[in-house]
């Protein structure tokens, strides 16, 4: 086998397991260790907050209506309705001018009130307490649609980045045995393959959590208008309730007017903005930008095990059946692993990207170049253990975009290559030995030249050549040669 020589790499654009911890910020996380309800849970609590609020007012006005009956021994029981700190009261201001505030000044007035009658408490379980019941209704219903949302939107984050943070772990352990075990690794644990599968795998994670962030956006933004319309309908009923109070005494009259005033001067966006300073850390930042890939770190990302030695496009040609179509274009890589991948494209994100054809060099023979041609010889590991089993040894022909480029790919695969030989690849047409109605193909360096079966059968008359096809097309954005991004910077090492 063929010396395997050391290709040199540049340590500052390696990133470590110390360096990746010490610069990843939240956002820049792979898999983010936050809860993703934690918001929608914080304004579930907070719909709660207001629902209790208004099951104290529903209690408060019903409370005053059985007062119009009792008099002043229901005092006490009106005052006790109110008496209790509001459940979730960190939600409210406690300044002047709030919810709190309001609740406060109920407290207070409540204590002058001495007489009501019972036309009043009709009036009052007639006309106030529906109001306030269908607001309580609405306020309900709100949480519940919610908690359906959020609950589903969740779930889906958290089965993408556990799909994610496996495909982490993987690619820890095997680049951990790519350094303990001298560079061997099978195929389909390649880290270059599964650090390609952990793109595609949080390119997915990340649409999920978008979307999961807009929606509660969209429902956070809607609050404030939802708020706006609890004031509003509490705002009506106490007008409601004023009214009715209004034929009382002036003395009665004065005090549910202060209440009610105090009520309506409450501005409609007070309690929101005072909420939103409190829990500025917790609500979602309109103004954040979205996720994107290219923020997104995670451990052993630019392993050197991760790390082509040459990456870019190629023509292959195709065999048995397929000969006629001559040479397709497919995206090419040489792996520190030491095998030869070919993909469809250099797309991680669209598919999952699997090989098509894995060539394990130490296992296979090069020949030389023929212009812009060179010649493979070895057998497909892409599948696994099984496909490994049910591939045969056939000769792979490739064709660069130019003589230096062939250069270049034959120089890296013979490094890498069990054999390396000088002499130059020959067309089945030119190595053809005529036996008969058959003929067997046999290229230098004792390759067969195997076009997928190993012998070509031929008609003794038939001696035309058939002129090769190239297959352009979607190839032409794909590297033609080690071209300039951090991917394909990479110094080549000769033979």
């Amino acid at each position: 086998m063929a010396e395997k020589m050391d290709l040199p790499s540049r340590s500052a654009t390696t990133a470590t397991d110390t360096t990746t911890a010490t610069n990843a910020t939240s956002d820049d996380e792979a898999v983010p260790t936050g809860d993703p309800s934690t918001t929608t849970g914080l304004l579930q609590e907070r719909l709660q907050a207001w629902k209790h609020m208004c099951g104290y007012l529903e209690g408060y006005i019903t409370a005053v209506a059985k007062d119009e009956k009792t008099k002043c021994k229901e005092q006490e029981r009106i005052l006790k309705s109110v008496s209790h700190p509001l459940k979730e009261g960190h939600h409210f201001d406690q300044a002047l001018g709030g919810v709190a505030g309001w609740f406060e000044n109920i407290r207070s007035n409540t204590q002058g009130i001495a007489n009501l009658h019972t036309e009043t408490s009709k009036n009052l379980s007639g006309t106030v307490l529906p109001q306030l019941e269908r607001l309580h209704k609405e306020i309900k219903g709100k949480n519940k649609e919610i908690s359906s949302g959020a609950a589903k939107g969740a779930k889906a984050i958290d089965n993408a980045r556990n799909s994610s943070q496996k495909h982490i772990e993987l690619l820890g352990t095997h680049t951990g045995n790519f350094d303990s075990k001298g560079g061997h690794v099978p195929s389909h644990h390649d880290p270059y393959i599964i650090q390609r599968q952990i793109h595609h795998r949080l390119n997915k994670q990340i649409i999920e959590e978008n979307n999961h962030r807009n929606d509660i956006l969209t429902v956070q933004n809607d609050f404030s208008q939802f708020e706006a319309h609890i004031l509003q309908t509490i705002q009506a009923a106490f007008s409601s309730f004023n009214q009715i109070m209004g034929g009382q005494a002036d003395r009665h009259k004065a005090i549910y007017g202060d209440i009610t005033a105090t009520a309506q001067n409450m501005p409609l966006d007070f309690e929101w903005n005072g909420f939103t300073k409190r829990y500025d850390n917790v609500l979602v930042n309109s103004n954040a930008p979205h996720r994107s890939m290219s923020n997104v770190s995670f451990p052993n990302q630019g392993h050197r095990a991760t790390k082509p030695l040459i990456e870019g496009s190629l023509e292959r040609k195709s065999r048995a059946m397929g000969a006629l179509k001559g040479y397709s274009s497919g995206y090419y890589a040489v792996t520190a692993s030491g095998y030869l991948h070919e993909f469809k494209d250099d797309d991680d994100y669209r598919r999952d990207p699997t090989p098509e054809h894995s060539l394990y060099l130490p296992d296979c023979v090069i020949g030389a170049v023929d212009g812009t041609k060179f010649q493979i010889k070895g057998k497909s590991v892409a599948g696994g253990k099984f496909g490994s089993k049910m591939s045969i040894t056939s000769d792979y022909q490739f064709k660069a975009h130019t003589a230096g480029d062939a250069e270049k790919w034959r120089d890296i695969i013979a490094s890498q290559a069990s054999k390396a030989t000088d002499e130059t690849p020959v067309s089945p047409a030119g190595s053809r030995n005529v036996s008969g109605n058959q003929e067997q193909v046999t290229s230098p360096g004792g390759m067969e030249g195997e076009q997928e079966e190993g012998i070509v059968a031929r008609s003794n008359t038939t001696k035309s050549t058939a002129t090769e096809k190239t297959t352009t097309g979607q190839g032409s954005h794909f590297q033609t040669k080690p071209a300039e991004n951090e991917l394909e910077e990479r110094k080549y090492v000769q033979q």
